[in-house]
């Protein structure tokens, strides 16, 4: 992947939902392309928990071939962090939903890239065999 707009994206991915900049001030420094595509992956924190879960499990297949690059590969980010150093109050059974989850997001990105795809699959078999052995 050498696509610099979405490179930045996935830099900035979560900029919107986790810091007060706004999609505006992202505009002015990185462009409307990078903007968009950090718009298209990011969640709305007004709503619960569970809602926006489950849309991005219904939202994942709909994405843009680039959103959907940047989807998986913070979803082996994720299941990685999970596996190896979790929120301190999980169990392993959240945990183990939460790898769950994340199989069914990235179902809807499948057919995008290949070998991002097989890298999740790597990082996700690593994660349930890690847990299961924390049991």
């Amino acid at each position: 992947m050498t696509d610099l707009r979405t490179l930045l994206a996935a830099v900035l991915h979560d900029t919107i939902e986790d810091t007060k900049t706004t999609p505006e001030e992202l505009q002015e420094r990185f462009g409307p392309e990078v903007v968009s595509l950090v718009r298209e992956v990011t969640d709305d924190k007004g709503l619960p928990k569970e809602v926006r879960k489950r849309l991005q499990v219904e939202n994942a297949p709909r994405l843009s071939p680039n959103a959907k690059l940047i989807k998986l590969g913070d979803k082996i980010a994720n299941v990685r962090d999970v596996t190896a150093t979790p929120p301190a109050d999980w169990s392993i059974a959240t945990r183990r939903e939460y790898l769950e989850w994340t199989e069914q997001v990235v179902r809807g990105c499948r057919g995008s890239n290949p070998a991002l795809e097989r890298r999740y699959d790597e990082v996700l078999q690593a994660g349930y065999s890690s847990l299961e052995g924390r049991q």
